[in-house]
């Protein structure tokens, strides 16, 4: 991953690591210059006109993506103890966060490119993805929670500016949206914010609420659509086993919220509010048998997509490899 997508394309006109850093310095810290998304064609150039369509083909780096390496390299720390993987994710929510965000001149509040060049020297998409600061948040605070094990993290890789500012960009926002992938997130981002509580004793619970409360919402909306009754070729695996996976976390949250009552003052509000989304587990079956069936994968959207639909249904199927952070 890192020696390949950490380093320029071999197409480029550049050549090793992304970081600019030599070889073996790049080894050592290959997420330091971030990772580009490793699409088909070059990046747009600047000067380049913009292609809405042909920029979805484009390479670039994706705040998006790089929080969920954050969150794959924490988890490699926490199943193999070897805090070197939490480091490197740290490193990397450094510069990501320090290149995608910027100050409005309009509003002088902290704002985040969607997409940024290779080099992370420009910006290749200006607008702010609806969900990017609230993941940025929350694995900034996931990796630091493991950091507080680490005795040889340097102090240059505390999140603490970082964590505030995505704070700031958290306030008073909608997090409202009836695409599966992205309520499958925020289900999955409400779990990792309960076991936050627990295991750091953060005060998130209003957080929380408000992840279900929009989750709740989205899946109501996209339920209604009845697009699980279409045909696979009118739709997209990736981000139906998206729901799938956060459907998951419903169950999780009501055990682990009536086993630590003392972290939730709240707690039979929050357990109305996710027994008010149970109804939506049978969805996790249908979504899931679907997907397994050869027919369905022999279609165009699912081969177009193989290599993140594979990881995706894998994922749905065995999901406490991904979800449980502890």
């Amino acid at each position: 991953m890192h020696a390949v997508l950490g380093r320029h394309r071999d197409d480029d006109n550049q050549n090793g690591w992304i970081s600019g850093l030599e070889k073996e310095d790049g080894k050592q810290h290959p997420t330091i210059g971030g990772l580009r998304i490793g699409k088909k064609f070059n990046e747009r150039q600047s000067g380049e006109s913009y292609d809405e369509h042909l920029e979805w083909s484009q390479d670039g780096q994706y705040f998006h993506y790089l929080t969920k390496w954050m969150h794959a390299l924490n988890r490699v720390t926490q199943v193999s103890g070897n805090l070197r993987y939490n480091r490197w994710a740290l490193e990397l929510a450094k510069t990501a966060h320090s290149r995608f965000t910027y100050t409005s001149q309009t509003s002088q509040t902290k704002q985040m490119y969607w997409k940024m060049s290779i080099d992370l020297s420009r910006h290749l998409v200006s607008s702010m993805g609806q969900h990017d600061a609230l993941d940025g948040l929350i694995t900034y605070l996931q990796c630091m929670a493991t950091a507080v094990d680490d005795p040889g993290m340097s102090s240059n890789l505390n999140l603490g500016m970082e964590i505030s500012e995505a704070m700031g960009m958290c306030e008073d926002k909608n997090w409202f949206t009836d695409d599966a992938l992205g309520v499958g997130g925020l289900l999955t981002n409400a779990f990792k914010v309960t076991q936050l509580i627990i295991h750091s004793n953060l005060q998130l619970t209003d957080m929380l609420s408000a992840l279900l409360y929009s989750a709740k919402g989205g899946v109501d909306v996209f339920s209604l659509a009845d697009t699980l009754n279409s045909p696979a070729e009118y739709r997209l695996a990736f981000r139906e086993l998206g729901l799938s996976i956060g459907l998951h976390t419903i169950e999780k949250m009501v055990q682990m919220i009536q086993q630590y009552p003392e972290y939730f003052l709240e707690q039979p509000s929050l357990i109305s509010q996710l027994i008010d989304l149970s109804p939506y587990l049978s969805l996790i079956k249908k979504i899931g048998m679907f997907w397994m069936t050869t027919t369905n994968q022999q279609s165009d959207t699912w081969i177009e997509h193989i290599d993140i639909n594979s990881v995706m249904l894998a994922t749905s199927l065995e999901p406490d490899g991904y979800l449980l952070l502890h």
